[in-house]
């Protein structure tokens, strides 16, 4: 039952610390309205031209597979903790095989040029 207690707790706290912190924040600060803070940038810099500028789509594809390699390097951390209690030669051939199939999405990425960075 502890354990409950705990968690209700925990979850609690993790959902009112942020909106007390707003709240504070929002009684402690100075509000100095002014129309140059109504502008998108606050740079100091006037903006200029659309805002909506069309980029390539190639960035794009080059951000998703970041994203996809990125997200099957994360699956290796839990092979990792488990290596232990897995048979060691399965635990290389599933890693062997895992890291082929990486290395097939990679080549076919490379040949339909897709990594060059234009």
């Amino acid at each position: 039952m502890s354990f409950y207690v705990d968690l209700v707790i925990f979850a609690l706290v993790g959902f009112l610390l942020p909106i007390a912190a707003v709240l504070v924040g929002k009684l402690l600060r100075r509000d100095y309205p002014d129309p140059l803070k109504e502008v998108s940038y606050e740079s100091g810099i006037q903006p200029f031209g659309e805002a909506r500028v069309k980029y390539h789509i190639h960035y794009y594809v080059f951000a998703l597979i970041f994203l996809v390699f990125d997200v099957e390097a994360l699956f290796l951390f839990p092979w990792a903790i488990a290596y232990r209690q897995i048979v060691p030669w399965v635990a290389l051939v599933e890693a062997l095989v895992f890291i082929a199939i990486l290395v097939v999405g990679l080549i076919y990425a490379w040949k339909k040029k897709v990594l060059t960075w234009i």
